[in-house]
């Protein structure tokens, strides 16, 4: 199975070797390795692996925990291919996608982040879900001015962001692994931002307003 792991470690030469021995006695396989922070002597890294399936991720935890300085922030499981550009897949589809532009970038953001499902909403209620939302999404409060990350009472990890030109709003979900860091959040914004100045973009939202 294909895994992303967050982890925070001390910010100096041979820090990473050593996570990258433990992952591998651990039989984990190293494909890609991103750099979310760093600043005052720690780092926060996001590696994705190719860890053997019916193996319990207690052991990538315990692993990376017997290095000193290092924090297991979250190991969960991704569809993100490593070592692609998917941002520029998905806008492409989203180009030629003509009234389906919105379904495609809602269908498609739960992979781009590693998450479980995203909807759009507007003041009736949902608009349009990924298959893996819940049959009753639950809407947090007032849409904030920005897209914003918090983690609600549940534990589900969210950003909630307005779409304004469209009067909706986005909700991209997560509730296995650790809070959307907020690299991810700009990484959103921007997507949203290109998302937004697309020809067919008001068009597939019409088309959905009208099921």
């Amino acid at each position: 199975m294909l895994l992303r792991v967050r982890i925070t470690l001390p910010d100096r030469p041979g820090a990473l070797a050593q996570v990258t021995k433990v992952l591998g006695v651990a039989g984990a396989d190293i494909t890609q390795v991103t750099v979310l922070d760093r600043g005052e002597g720690r780092a926060v890294d996001d590696i994705t692996v190719f860890w053997p399936d019916g193996t319990p991720k207690d052991a990538l935890r315990d692993g990376l925990r017997s290095v000193d300085g290092v924090t297991v922030d979250g190991v969960w499981t991704t569809r993100e291919a490593p070592g692609t550009y998917p941002e520029l897949e998905i806008l492409k589809y989203i180009t030629t996608a003509g009234d389906r532009a919105l379904t495609t970038l809602v269908d498609s953001l739960p992979v781009l982040f590693s998450a479980d499902w995203a909807a759009t909403s507007a003041e009736h209620g949902i608009v349009y879900a990924s298959w893996r939302a819940p049959q009753k999404v639950s809407l947090p409060g007032d849409v904030p001015l920005r897209p914003t990350a918090s983690t609600l009472d549940g534990g589900l990890h969210i950003i909630h962001a307005p779409l304004p030109p469209l009067a909706l709003a986005l909700l991209l979900a997560r509730s296995e692994g650790p809070a959307f860091h907020r690299i991810e959040v700009h990484r959103l914004t921007r997507i949203l931002e290109i998302f937004l100045s697309l020809p067919a973009t008001e068009r597939s939202v019409a088309r959905q307003l009208r099921k």
